[in-house]
């Protein structure tokens, strides 16, 4: 079977930490690349869950600038345990 040659461009800091997550394995990054190609192939899908972090939603960034403008403002914010804890249910 004919081999051909891929480029594959990341940030240095996650190429190091896949490199020694590979190597934890008994895996090079090639063969690690090659499983999900093959995986993907036959299954037509990514074989994991992929989602938005929700720290990025519209809500929590809202939360968050509103926040800042309070420090800028020179007030604190204040929440209790329990306050920060029902902010993370919603």
């Amino acid at each position: 079977m004919a081999q051909t040659t891929i480029s594959v461009r990341m940030d240095e800091d996650l190429k190091r930490d896949f490199d020694s997550v590979c190597d934890d394995l008994g895996l090079s990054m090639t063969t690690a690349i090659i499983l999900l190609a093959k995986k993907m192939t036959r299954e037509k899908r990514l074989p994991f869950e992929v989602s938005i972090d929700p720290f990025y939603s519209a809500s929590n960034l809202n939360a968050l600038a509103a926040s800042i403008e309070q420090m800028r403002q020179g007030r604190t914010v204040t929440k209790t345990l329990e306050e920060l804890e029902t902010m993370a249910d919603e």
